[in-house]
C-alpha cells in the first residue's frame, strides 16, 4: 500500500484568549509549536511517518468560520419545537420516501442483515446530509487540523485528525480534496474518521468503502454502526407519556442510557400511552413542544440512536422522521 505523499458552548472569550495567546498564529499546521507532539503519536498509533504529517498539514489552514460554528451548534441554541421544524418539514418527508422508493433493494437488504428498521437508516441520512445532498462544504483536513491545534476543547478532534490521515491512506484517498461538515464528519451519513475506520464497511463488494459516493456502503454502513451499538429488532423506540405529582421530577433528563425499569417510573406518577412492561429499561425525558413540555419515555433503542448523536433532541427528531416516512 503506498503512503500518504456527537465540545460545544466555550465562551466566545475564553477563544479570543487562546487567539489572542499566539498559539494558533501560523499560515499552516506544520509550524505549529505542537506539530511534533501530533507527529509522534501518529506514528506510534498508525505508522504514518512525521514527513507524510508534515507534507499534509503543511497545506492546512485555519478556518475562523469553524471556530465559531463549533461554539453554535443548533441542539444547544433552540427548544424541541424549533429543532423540529427544522426536519420535519414536508419537503424532507417527500424526499425521504423518494430515497426509500429509489434505495429500496439496498434498505431492505441492509435491514434484513442487520435488524435495522429501514426507515432509521433512511432517517438518518435525511437529517443527516438530506438524503446525501448536503454533505459539507468544508475541506476536512482545514477543520480538523483547525479544531485539534485551536480549539480550546481539542482532544477529540486530535484524536479525529490522527484517524483522518489512517483512513486517508488505508482507503486510498488525497486529504487535499475530502470535504465535510465543520467538525470533520464525512458522507451521507456524516461519519468522524474514527467512526469510518471502525463502521464503514463495502455494501456492494467492489472492495472499496465510499460514503461519500456509493448509496450501498452508506446505507450498509449507518445499519453496521446502528448494529454493533446494540440495536434490538423489533424492540420500540419512544412513546408519549403522562406525568402527574412531582416524584418523576429527580429523574427527568437523568442520563441517556436508560436506569430504571418502565414499572419504576410507573411508581413515580408516570402513565405511558402504549403498552410496556414493567421490568423494560427505560428513561424519562422532558422536551420543550410548541405547546408547553412533553414527556416521553425512551427504550433501549432511543438511548442507541444517541450513540449516533447525543443529542435528545436529534434522536427524537430521527424517530419521528422514521415514523414519517413509514406512513
Amino acid at each position: 500500500m503506498m503512503r500518504l505523499s456527537r465540545l460545544a458552548g466555550v465562551a466566545s472569550g475564553i477563544l479570543t484568549l487562546w487567539s489572542l495567546s499566539g498559539a494558533s498564529a501560523f499560515a499552516a499546521y506544520d509550524q505549529h509549536p505542537r506539530f511534533e507532539e501530533f507527529s509522534k503519536e501518529l506514528e506510534a498509533e498508525y505508522q504514518i511517518p512525521a514527513s507524510e504529517a508534515k507534507k499534509w498539514l503543511s497545506q492546512s489552514k485555519k478556518l475562523d468560520s469553524v471556530l465559531e460554528a463549533i461554539q453554535r451548534p443548533a441542539e444547544k441554541s433552540k427548544e424541541w419545537h424549533e429543532y423540529r421544524q427544522i426536519f420535519l418539514t414536508t419537503k424532507r418527508i417527500e424526499q425521504g420516501k423518494a430515497f426509500l422508493k429509489q434505495y429500496d433493494d439496498l434498505l431492505t437488504e441492509a435491514e434484513q442483515k442487520y435488524g435495522v428498521k429501514k426507515e432509521i437508516i433512511a432517517a438518518i441520512i435525511g437529517v443527516e446530509t438530506f438524503y446525501g445532498k448536503r454533505q459539507g462544504r468544508y475541506r476536512v483536513l482545514d477543520s480538523l487540523s483547525t479544531l485539534a491545534f485551536d480549539y480550546p476543547k481539542r482532544p477529540l478532534f486530535w484524536r479525529e485528525l490522527k484517524a483522518f490521515f489512517a483512513l486517508a491512506e488505508k482507503e486510498q484517498l488525497d486529504p487535499a480534496v475530502i470535504k465535510g461538515s465543520y467538525a470533520g464528519a464525512m458522507g451521507y451519513g456524516q461519519f468522524i474518521p474514527t467512526s469510518y475506520l471502525s463502521y464503514a464497511v463495502d455494501g456492494d463488494g467492489d472492495g472499496k468503502r465510499d460514503l461519500w459516493n456509493n448509496p450501498a456502503d452508506a446505507i450498509h454502513s449507518v445499519a453496521n454502526y446502528f448494529k454493533r451499538h446494540g440495536w434490538r429488532d423489533g424492540e420500540p423506540v419512544t412513546q408519549r407519556v403522562r406525568v402527574t405529582g412531582d416524584q418523576y421530577q429527580p429523574v427527568v433528563n437523568d442520563r441517556r442510557k436508560p436506569k430504571w425499569t418502565a414499572g419504576e417510573l410507573k411508581a413515580l406518577g408516570v402513565t405511558p400511552t402504549e403498552a410496556i412492561a414493567d421490568d423494560k429499561a427505560a428513561t424519562l425525558m422532558r422536551l420543550e413542544g410548541k405547546n408547553g413540555a412533553e414527556f416521553w419515555l425512551g427504550e433501549y433503542n432511543f438511548y442507541v440512536i444517541t450513540r449516533y448523536n447525543h443529542s435528545r433532541m436529534y434522536a427524537m427528531a430521527v424517530y419521528q422522521l422514521s415514523e414519517e416516512l413509514a406512513k
